[in-house]
């Protein structure tokens, strides 16, 4: 039996013709708030070594001897709060963002043209993405990970995901794979209307806070651009918002073990405004293409209590940009130069 596999015993037989499939990838979720789906889910997502990078017997051996035996039972409480009668909020909202996309790339002629939702963890899983769009004889597929700016553990995942499954196909299709758009005009944007609406709604907070997903600094160290780049992002929509620098500060949450982490860390910065007299703040989380749990859970809940607690009053965060028009706009304007 071959190592490669095809759809066809016949590359003749025409099957294959010049469609575009659009692979639209975002991290995942379990299959439902338990500690069995979780225990699964986390079992898929911490062997991975572009999310632990230490020694890899040492770290399996903690993974599954540890980890993996106390986490999942916790976690799924976490993901319980924000479970709903649609199941995760990222894949149902990663979906929507899909589907209007698809409408999108229609609408602008784009006719011969298929799109498809994966997940880098859990389901549907990347591999069952590839094989749809392989099903329908397409020979050009556009990879775009949901992650607007590019970090080893999450984009540079996301193409291994991509090469493994690919490098098991006897016609290997033309590849163009989005590496991030953490500057893309209308991503910018979309992110501007979605503050300046906020602002227009309650008001000004006496701080904008935009909390990035962390990783280990090490990461930073070692080369990895994504602290930069979500330092650019800050930046160009404080600009196009024409904001005063002084109310706005960037932090980094979700950090996870012993290392040191990104900082500043959110839920410290959080903890110590009241006493610097800051009680009035709102909070975006711009890394977040869709409302996950880092942010429905953490962000909307965890980091609420954190400030409240430490004597602040007015807590408010603003949500992803999810399936807004404005930002399946940006998304469109990302790929369409490859259409």
């Amino acid at each position: 039996m071959s190592r490669f596999s095809a759809i066809t015993d016949n590359p003749h037989d025409g099957r294959f013709n010049h469609k575009t499939g659009i692979l639209v990838t975002n991290l995942g979720s379990p299959d439902a708030p338990t500690a069995k789906a979780l225990r699964v889910y986390l079992a898929e997502f911490l062997s991975d070594p572009r999310i632990v990078e230490i020694p890899r017997l040492v770290w399996l051996m903690i993974l599954h001897g540890i980890i993996l035996r106390v986490r999942p039972k916790k976690s799924a409480k976490a993901y319980q709060s924000i479970w709903t009668e649609n199941g995760s909020p990222l894949v149902h909202i990663s979906q929507q963002q899909t589907d209007k996309l698809a409408k999108l790339i229609k609408d602008n002629g784009f006719e011969n043209t298929e799109v498809v939702m994966a997940m880098r963890y859990g389901n549907p899983s990347i591999e069952a993405g590839l094989e749809a769009l392989r099903g329908k004889g397409l020979t050009r597929i556009i990879v775009l990970p949901l992650y607007p700016q590019y970090s080893s553990p999450t984009t540079g995942s996301t193409f291994d995901a991509v090469a493994n499954v690919l490098k098991k196909w006897r016609w290997v299709p033309e590849l163009h794979f989005i590496n991030g758009y953490h500057k893309n005009p209308l991503y910018i944007e979309a992110l501007a209307n979605s503050i300046a609406q906020d602002l227009a709604a309650n008001g000004t907070p006496q701080k904008l806070v935009f909390s990035y997903h962390g990783m280990p600094k090490r990461f930073l160290d070692n080369g990895d651009p994504y602290h930069c780049l979500c330092q650019q992002t800050t930046r160009l929509v404080v600009q196009k918002l024409g904001l005063d620098e002084s109310l706005v500060e960037t932090t980094f949450q979700s950090r996870f073990g012993k290392a040191e982490w990104l900082k500043p860390y959110t839920d410290a910065t959080l903890a110590s405004y009241p006493e610097q007299g800051i009680k009035d703040i709102a909070i975006i989380s711009p890394a977040f293409s869709a409302d996950c749990l880092e942010t429905l859970e953490e962000l909307e809940e965890e980091n609420r209590e954190i400030f409240e607690h430490a004597g602040g009053e007015k807590y408010r965060y603003i949500a992803a940009l999810n399936d807004r028009d404005d930002h399946i706009n940006a998304l469109f304007d990302v790929i369409k130069p490859l259409l």
